[in-house]
């Protein structure tokens, strides 16, 4: 006989067997609808293919480096002092021998007062001497030999004493080396006292500057004066700018690991956009090696190897075409084999 709770435990069991059954049928449509978009939809986006095309292909060197000048100069003063004139600010620009700073020259200024009094002191006592032994020249005793050699000496002394003071008050003031910009001032109010090993005023010419790169020395041989190089700067990824080798150093870098040389390329004048390029700008320079025209070539993504050697998956993606390269470039490698251009190649 069939009580009231068995036929309410039939029915609970019934609701719960039809839940689970439910959510199955959703996971499986779930993982169909996943495995559907997955490997139908999707498909033709994961298989990369192109064309073989003939055209040029140039074997580059590609060597990355950074901006430099040839008139870069960090300028500091001979001595220690309280600066007492600054003439410049970052940015301007200056002429070759135009002053920028100088330190407090009260000092400078006596020492080479008490120089100058110095020398007149013992350009007259020589004088005196010169007096004394007028109309006895080659007949003066050893003693007045002995004289007139210490009033002589002892001018000469007093004139090496005076260079000395011209130079250390002319060294109290920093000169511009050459023509340039002004890219910073250390110390550029009045008053400061500084030291002579600190650097004060920089200083660039812009129309000085160059691209400089490491070459090793299993590179370096491939490069020579005069040599055309392609020149991308990072800050400007879109644009070339022409360039030439105009100097490979004899000797390895010494602040190198291995045994790199520097190696410098030169912008035409028509290149510089003095008002963008700034020392330190990084980029990569392209060397030509090699050039072949009129032949077979694929990205080189698209050529994969194995044991038996270089292959292209030719025609359909399981299908392997064994072939040869020859140059290889950054973009483009020469095939060479049983291929024709339009031919379609898959990753």
């Amino acid at each position: 006989m069939v009580t009231v709770k068995d036929k309410e435990k039939e029915t609970l069991l019934k609701k719960i067997l039809g839940k689970k059954k439910l959510l199955v049928i959703g996971t499986a449509v779930t993982i169909a609808v996943f495995l559907f978009f997955r490997f139908v939809l999707f498909k033709e986006e994961e298989v990369k293919k192109t064309e073989v095309k003939r055209g040029t292909v140039i074997e580059e060197l590609i060597l990355s480096g950074e901006i430099k000048a040839d008139e870069h100069a960090e300028l500091s003063f001979q001595t220690s002092g309280k600066v007492s004139w600054v003439g410049v600010a970052e940015g301007d620009r200056v002429k070759k021998g135009q002053a920028l700073a100088r330190l407090d020259t009260t000092n400078l200024s006596m020492d080479l007062q008490i120089a100058e009094a110095d020398l007149r002191a013992k350009a007259a006592s020589l004088d005196k001497v010169y007096d004394d032994l007028q109309g006895k020249e080659g007949s003066e005793t050893f003693e007045e030999i002995e004289t007139r050699t210490v009033a002589e000496t002892n001018k000469d002394k007093a004139v090496f004493s005076q260079i000395k003071a011209q130079k250390n008050l002319a060294d109290a003031t920093l000169l511009a080396p050459f023509d340039g910009i002004v890219t910073y001032v250390a110390a550029p109010f009045v008053g400061t006292n500084v030291s002579f090993t600190e650097k004060q005023v920089g200083i660039v010419n812009p129309e000085t500057i160059y691209f400089e790169v490491s070459a090793d020395q299993s590179e370096v041989v491939n490069l020579s004066l005069g040599q055309k190089v392609k020149v991308v700067l990072d800050p400007f990824p879109d644009k070339e700018f022409e360039g030439e080798v105009v100097f490979i150093n004899y000797v390895p870098k010494s602040d190198e690991v291995g045994t790199v040389y520097k190696v410098k390329v030169s912008f035409p004048t028509e290149e510089v956009d003095i008002e963008k390029f700034r020392i330190g700008m990084t980029g990569d320079a392209r060397f030509a090696l090699s050039e072949k025209s009129d032949v077979l070539y694929v990205p080189p993504q698209f050529i994969n190897s194995d044991k038996n050697g270089k292959y292209l998956r030719l025609g359909r993606k399981n299908n392997k075409v064994y072939i040869e390269t020859g140059i290889e470039g950054e973009e483009r490698v020469e095939v060479i084999g049983d291929t024709k251009e339009g031919d379609i190649v898959y990753d």
